[in-house]
């Protein structure tokens, strides 16, 4: 029979892992299986290197890589964009927005005119076609003032 190389194990169980990550994604295998790679290479680079060494050097290794993933890597790729945290929360992009009152607002309750639909609104009473602010946003309700 043939004779298979340390360093060939590892970089199987790297290709396994990685397999696996595309299988179940969670960029938690995707780093240990580029751990597995890199004790591959060093296997390759030092053949006599004991069972034990590499044991503790892929620990090592498998662990720096998924700090170095969730210290460094991670942050970067979680940035939003400005805004983006209200993406879709339609109700809440209209903080800032100006309407016009389709409805009277009285006793604190009114509707305003948003594109081709009415939000119910409440603020201090005003008459029909103020011009209102949105300030808030409470359940499906926008609370407003007058424009200034």
């Amino acid at each position: 029979m043939w004779e298979l190389s340390a360093h060939y194990l590892w970089w199987i169980l790297a290709l396994l892992l990685i397999a696996g990550e595309l299988l179940v994604p969670g960029y938690f295998m995707l780093w240990i299986g580029l751990a597995a790679a890199a004790m591959g290479a060093l296997l390759w680079l030092m053949p006599t290197l004991g069972l034990l060494a590499q044991a503790v050097l892929f620990a090592v290794l498998a662990f720096a890589s998924c700090m170095a993933y969730a210290r460094l890597l991670r942050p970067r790729l979680e940035r939003s964009e400005p805004g983006s945290e209200r993406l879709n929360r339609r109700a809440e992009q209209m903080i800032g927005q100006r309407y016009e009152l389709v409805e009277p607002i009285v006793n604190g309750r009114g509707k305003a005119g948003v594109g081709d639909g009415q939000w119910l609104v409440s603020g201090p009473d005003l008459p029909l076609g103020s011009t209102v602010e949105v300030v808030a946003v409470e359940g499906t309700t926008l609370k407003v003032r007058p424009a200034a």
